[in-house]
């Protein structure tokens, strides 16, 4: 089981979305970079991405340069989002996010931001 926000966690997750189905048909001719910044973790702050182009997507910790939008949250709302329990326009609309950046875009791509958040949702994942 990986420790949420870790390494082994976006490895699980790197896996996962390769073999969804769903993500691969939402990624699709998409040209998208999402930063995540998470502000209160166990380990203090933590930054990680989604980078999606040409047909695959990649996740991992670090900051993504260029990104096309910058999405940030406290750790417990991070934690909620993964574990289905909040989805991400409720958590946009009550302001737990905040986010920056080429807003067109991610609007555009809102189906891509729920699949990953859908997939992420059912790793085997210690919080």
């Amino acid at each position: 089981m990986a420790t949420f926000l870790s390494d082994d966690h976006f490895s699980a997750a790197r896996e996962a979305l390769a073999s969804d189905p769903g993500f691969q048909n939402a990624i699709a001719n998409v040209d998208l970079g999402v930063q995540f910044d998470v502000s209160g973790g166990p380990d203090g702050d933590i930054t990680y991405y989604l980078k999606v182009a040409d047909g695959s997507a990649t996740t991992d910790l670090g900051p993504l340069e260029d990104a096309d939008v910058t999405v940030a949250s406290d750790y417990a709302t991070s934690q909620a989002i993964a574990k289905g329990e909040l989805n991400v326009q409720m958590a946009f609309m009550t302001g737990k996010i905040k986010v920056g950046g080429n807003m067109a875009k991610i609007m555009m791509h809102q189906g891509v931001i729920n699949d990953y958040a859908r997939v992420l949702s059912g790793l085997d994942v210690e919080y």
